[in-house]
């Protein structure tokens, strides 16, 4: 018998691990750290060029409501790139989902109920493009393709042609244009805290019950003392008064919870249930995870499912931003979001991303947008800059997926 053991990525002290992350980085596998350098690259550009409209707090707010949409969008197509697919009609379901809500809540239905069944109309419409792609064998390119062009009819058909209609619930209009008190922002920094070094204690605790190895303590409190550093900057930043007029504006928006809400949602799935394990698996070999009795024409369905339904999130984010439900709405996002996910770090070869990587990579995105503008430039640029910052992604994605095929070789 051999006394080899398998590593399991948990041993060593903290030099080892930092050692070994180093070498992880060395053969190729880069992560989020291309666009955490582009995210400080732009930062740092933007504030030597425009330090008091860049770094004002007002600004640093808007950075994140209008990073929100997008961002949702993003994390929606995580779920299919890791299979090497995607949802080229995400944005329009999104579109599509917003109008019958809006036409339920016209025709006095509860907007609670109107929003469900929305959101079920997405998960419905994720579930047909599954089925297509899973079981017919059709390409999802294709069969989003298609969707993509004729839900804008049904949107047309919906509301009518060039359609804008307000919507004048408050409820749905504070999510983007309110925000939290400043107790509030303090106490979803304690929460978030809280959450991760509970979630963290629990598997240390489980670990060692069943004798595997942990990482160093050392690790655990260094990334606790991030999250109450960095996340108290911004909530001592966004709770501070940035109204230029009489009636202040202050609190972090609501927004934010929302989405950090439904990111620690999304990351749970992916990384401590079965479904999520199976997701990975299936992206990065599919007829190895057939052959291992993984049900992989089911993992298919439930990722679309999954992106489309939280398509309808990101169309919920943006009627609440507008205030108004449009025709068109959703068919120039969906480019932007997978933008936002291959920037982050998320491999459309499959198999490799989370969601923290689209979180990232939207806000590089929104960044590009917002400091180009403050600088005044035109749209054009900021089309230009942002499709060299995605081929640059893209091309470090495949050269970095190449070195680490080379180096297991």
């Amino acid at each position: 018998m051999s006394n080899v053991k398998i590593s399991t990525g948990h041993e060593g002290n903290a030099r080892e691990q930092i050692s070994a992350y180093l070498q992880r980085v060395k053969a190729g596998e880069m992560g989020v750290l291309p666009a955490m350098a582009a995210l400080l690259v732009l930062a740092i550009i933007f504030t030597i060029f425009s330090p008091t409209l860049f770094l004002s707090n007002i600004n640093i707010a808007n950075l994140f409501v209008q990073a929100a949409e997008l961002t949702m969008l993003a994390v929606a197509m995580v779920f299919v790139i890791l299979l090497a697919e995607i949802d080229l009609s995400a944005g329009v379901t999104g579109g599509v989902a917003m109008a019958v809500f809006f036409l339920l809540y016209h025709a006095h239905w509860n907007w609670v109920l109107a929003l469900v069944i929305a959101i079920a109309i997405g998960a419905a419409i994720g579930a047909i493009i599954g089925f297509f792609v899973a079981k017919i064998g059709v390409p999802s390119f294709v069969v989003t393709l298609g969707l993509f062009l004729g839900f804008q009819g049904l949107q047309l058909v919906l509301l009518g042609d060039g359609g804008i209609f307000q919507v004048d619930i408050p409820e749905i209009t504070a999510i983007m244009n309110s925000n939290l008190t400043g107790v509030q922002g303090w106490i979803m920094l304690a929460v978030m805290f809280v959450v991760s070094a509970a979630i963290s204690l629990y598997d240390r605790a489980r670990r060692s019950k069943h004798g595997l190895p942990n990482r160093p303590i050392s690790l655990l409190i260094a990334k606790l003392a991030a999250i109450v550093l960095i996340g108290g900057i911004f909530v001592s930043i966004l709770n501070q008064n940035r109204s230029q007029g009489v009636i202040a504006i202050q609190g972090v928006p609501i927004v934010i919870p929302i989405t950090l809400g439904i990111l620690f949602l999304g990351t749970f799935m992916l990384d401590r249930t079965k479904f999520g394990r199976h997701l990975y698996a299936v992206g990065g070999n599919p007829e190895a995870a057939r052959r291992a009795g993984i049900k992989v024409a089911k993992i298919r369905i439930l990722a679309f499912v999954l992106c489309s339904s939280l398509s309808v999130i990101s169309g919920l984010f943006h009627v609440s931003r507008l205030g108004a439900v449009e025709a068109t709405a959703g068919r120039q996002i969906v480019l932007s979001g997978v933008a936002a996910a291959v920037v982050g770090g998320v491999s459309l070869f499959g198999g490799r991303g989370r969601l923290i990587h689209a979180t990232i990579g939207a806000m590089v995105i929104t960044i590009i947008a917002n400091g180009l503008g403050l600088l005044g430039w035109d749209a054009g640029s900021n089309f230009l800059v942002t499709g060299g910052v995605l081929i640059l992604a893209a091309t470090v994605d495949a050269l970095s997926r190449k070195r680490s095929s080379s180096v297991r070789i």
